[in-house]
């Protein structure tokens, strides 16, 4: 079950730049709950059925120019209707004129009204964007997250098999932390997963016998970054000498299930001698090639077939 999360209004006002034409108005405490806009082109119409009244309302060119059009009384109705609804803001696009009748009822209903000198189609795509991620479904996983060439693996394992070890050793051969011990993450879209790193322990590294290390410090900002999309998942578990579950070819694929979402995962044998960091890598590269098409365990397969064939 997950928890339902919220922006909270002075954010959005700060992160936006919007300007606030009722700054008598007391926004501590609100908060935003939907990650979907309103553009209430309808509802000024006179049409509510099914209005979404817990979404940022939007107001550009089209709803404003409607408005102007109408008679002083019938633009009154349209925009206390709207306000009565207990919307929890409106925002006017492209620093359109505001109304006489929206500071009255923002007022009266309690309604913060912002304008952002933006233009509708930017400011839309840029909220929800933002929405999607701030409110975006979330779980914390124990495990080291880097990009490595630009793909985001997460390394998992039981504690103190070595991940923060390989990602010291990553680290040091260009690739950037992204988070240690504790890994953040949002699934912002039904086929994307971002993972990033609680701000507490933020470019933390604990490495046992030595303690945490602040890797921005001790290798520069170009070797951390706040975000990154998850595209393989690489377990980390201890050599079974017994066992007969590795992969020797690379054809059939594991899975991780996080959030509903399936992220290819990689399970590697850990023992003395096995360099993690060269192994990541490799596991990246080869993820990244599968991708652009190339499968290099399916070519060996196809060849082995025609010589056979011969």
């Amino acid at each position: 079950m997950f928890t339902n999360y919220s922006a909270e209004l002075t954010k959005i006002v700060r992160v936006f730049q919007l300007e606030n034409i009722l700054p008598d108005l007391d926004l501590k405490g609100r908060v935003i709950t939907r990650k979907e806009i309103n553009r209430p082109a309808l509802q000024l119409a006179g049409y509510y059925y099914r209005f979404d009244n817990d979404r940022v309302q939007v107001i550009g060119r089209v709803e404003h120019g409607y408005l102007e059009s109408l008679e002083p009384e019938e633009r009154r109705l349209a925009i206390c209707h709207l306000f009565e609804n207990h919307i929890p803001c409106i925002v006017i696009c492209k620093n359109l004129e505001v109304f006489p009748e929206m500071i009255q009822y923002g007022m009266k209903y309690n309604v913060p009204v912002f304008r952002t000198k933006n233009t509708t189609t930017d400011f839309t795509a840029e909220m929800i964007f933002w929405l999607r991620s701030e409110l975006a479904e979330r779980i914390m996983l124990h495990g080291v997250l880097v990009d490595i060439y630009g793909e985001g693996v997460l390394i998992t394992g039981s504690s103190g098999i070595g991940k923060s070890e390989a990602a010291l050793e990553l680290i040091k051969r260009g690739h950037r932390l992204i988070a240690d011990d504790a890994v953040e993450i949002k699934k912002i879209a039904d086929q994307t997963l971002v993972g990033t790193c609680p701000e507490l322990i933020r470019y933390m590294i604990e490495l046992r016998g030595i303690g945490i290390i602040n890797v921005k410090d001790l290798f520069g900002v170009s070797s951390v970054k706040q975000s990154k999309t998850i595209d393989l998942v690489v377990k980390l578990e201890s050599w079974d000498g017994t066992a007969c579950t590795y992969d020797r070819l690379g054809l059939g694929e594991d899975y991780m299930e996080i959030l509903g979402n399936k992220v290819l995962c990689n399970t590697i044998p850990v023992r003395p001698g096995r360099n993690l960091a060269v192994i990541c890598e490799s596991a990246a590269i080869n993820n990244r090639q599968k991708k652009m098409g190339q499968h290099t365990a399916r070519e060996m397969e196809e060849k082995l077939r025609n010589q056979l064939d011969k």
